[in-house]
């Protein structure tokens, strides 16, 4: 029986809108992947604390996800609960398929400040999108791991969307137009239960 390849796609989705959607199809695509999941973060340490609930976040994650079959949702870090660090992710999986780890390429520069990221590599292969004015070269830490363990970057090419969860939220919070940034479902559920509507 063929070893199934999963992808994991990792991010607040806060609200999830277009690209990440995109770039789910895009790698699954590209990886030729059996599955993509994408997984929500409880509580990101690297960044602002989150806008929308955790429950929020999931139903307009269903949305979005809801028509495409090979998409699906991992919940194991808002079960988990509190900081979110990829490497108790990672360890959690079961170990009978091969899994990708999705970053972007603005994402790989910083890769060797997460929380053991060595141990990250060791479980997962990583394929990176490119992102605008982020080339896709890997630090020198990660790349002599790489070779330690002869494993490789994974590319996905991914045309560049200009596309931002802090921009949707902020055209939220002013009344402004999402036209084409989020899948009418998901804008729908942001104005039935008044999201992002306050700074």
């Amino acid at each position: 029986m063929a070893v199934n390849r999963i992808g994991l796609l990792g991010g607040s989705f806060d609200p999830v809108h277009v690209a990440h959607i995109a770039l789910a199809q895009q790698a699954v695509a590209a990886l030729k992947l059996d599955q993509l999941q994408l997984i929500p973060a409880a509580n990101p340490w690297q960044r602002a604390p989150l806008t929308a609930s955790p429950e929020h976040r999931l139903a307009m994650l269903e949305l979005a996800c809801k028509a495409d079959p090979t998409l699906h949702i991992n919940t194991s870090e808002i079960k988990r609960g509190g900081p979110t660090y990829t490497i108790d992710t990672v360890r959690q999986l079961p170990p009978e398929a091969v899994y990708y780890w999705i970053i972007g390429a603005d994402q790989l520069q910083n890769f060797c400040t997460w929380n053991d990221w060595e141990g990250i590599v060791q479980r997962v292969e990583l394929a990176v999108a490119q992102r605008p004015g982020s080339p896709i070269v890997a630090p020198p830490p990660l790349n002599d791991v790489l070779l330690t363990l002869n494993k490789t970057l994974h590319l996905i090419d991914f045309p560049p969307m200009n596309v931002s969860a802090t921009d949707i939220r902020n055209r939220l919070q002013h009344k402004q137009s999402t036209d084409g940034l989020l899948q009418p479902e998901v804008a729908h559920y942001i104005q039935q239960h008044s999201l992002y509507q306050t700074a």
